[in-house]
């Protein structure tokens, strides 16, 4: 029975949240590696491209709250979510047009375009906090759990509980659907064959007769999707704060390096790299350890190796561990 009320422990506290975590962070990582892969640079605007989105989408759900609009058990934010897309779209593209495409035409090295788009996000990140302010918005509405910590224990008689948010669950099936409609396009459709023959070679490409600009706006348009989903999934399963979308850019950016820059299936798994290492480093392990061990050896003290301030410390030593050893990620991406 201790035994069982370890892995409940652990399920509920480590491996739960992770992987809600690293779903979050594989839709952000894709963004980032998508724009590497085919624009060639690093956009250090993501995290807040993430943040525009989602309040982009907090300012229509609490429209259609005040409407009386509602999901009942859902969140309503999913009926604002495709408007949230569409606005943080035009956002990128507006962007694209007026600054990056300059840069382009005149061939800038890539760092050049990476110091734009830090300016960029410093630009992003006033114009979010000017409309919707700096402090933490909540916008989660509809059922909490899709089971509750005292269900469980009345089911299974259990003396730990299991509680699995509506949120987390939402953010698992909707990243899974994100990540197989992209992996569809990319590999079904002429537009993402395009796109990834102008990834691999982009002289090539333009003597096939492929559109460049027509490639780099659908980008946009895809890494605004992708940028919109993670920030409104995190935003409902944590809350919106927009400083911290620009935190969450050293995680994103790990977990697309982690994997292989330029490599979507390498994002996915660099996010549920990092996310799993943040959590189980900054979880104190005592439940789970006086469940295990002997009463005599029980743990007196928190047995957590870092505090959850420094989680992003975490990020940060796999990053460096990663371009020390293996520049290129796991799954071989582009050098960095």
């Amino acid at each position: 029975m201790d035994f069982l009320n370890a892995i409940v422990a652990l399920t509920n506290f480590v491996i739960v949240p992770a992987t809600a975590y690293g779903a979050q962070l594989a839709l952000g990582a894709l963004g980032v590696t998508l724009i590497y892969g085919i624009l060639r640079f690093s956009n250090f605007a993501h995290g807040d491209t993430m943040a525009f989105g989602t309040m982009a989408t907090i300012l229509v759900t609490w429209a259609l709250q005040s409407a009386g609009v509602s999901l009942g058990p859902l969140p309503t934010a999913l009926l604002a979510l495709p408007i949230g897309i569409a606005l943080t779209a035009l956002l990128v593209i507006g962007t694209d047009r007026a600054v990056y495409r300059f840069y382009r035409r005149q061939k800038a090295a890539p760092v050049i375009l990476v110091i734009v788009s830090i300016g960029v996000m410093f630009i992003m990140n006033g114009v979010v906090r000017l409309i919707i302010g700096p402090d933490e918005q909540r916008f989660l509405d509809g059922e909490r759990f899709i089971i509750s910590a005292r269900t469980f224990k009345q089911m299974t008689g259990l003396e730990e509980g299991l509680a699995i948010r509506t949120t987390q669950g939402l953010t698992v099936v909707t990243a899974v659907i994100v990540v197989a409609a992209l992996f569809w396009f990319l590999n079904r459709t002429r537009t993402g064959k395009s796109m990834r023959a102008f990834s691999d070679n982009e002289d090539l490409a333009l003597l096939s007769g492929i559109n460049p600009e027509r490639v780099v706006v659908i980008t946009w348009i895809i890494v605004a999707a992708l940028a919109t989903v993670a920030g409104v999934l995190y935003g409902l399963d944590k809350s919106f704060k927009p400083f911290t979308y620009f935190q969450l850019l050293l995680p994103i950016f790990a977990s697309a390096i982690v994997g292989g820059l330029g490599n979507p299936l390498g994002a996915i798994a660099g996010g549920f790299v990092i996310a799993f290492s943040e959590v189980t480093v900054t979880y104190a392990w005592k439940k789970v350890l006086v469940y295990l061990l002997p009463e005599n050896l029980e743990p007196s003290g928190l047995v957590q190796l870092l505090s959850t301030d420094y989680k992003f410390a975490v990020s940060f030593a796999i990053l460096v561990i990663v371009l020390l050893f293996r520049p290129t990620g796991l799954f071989k991406g582009k050098s960095v």
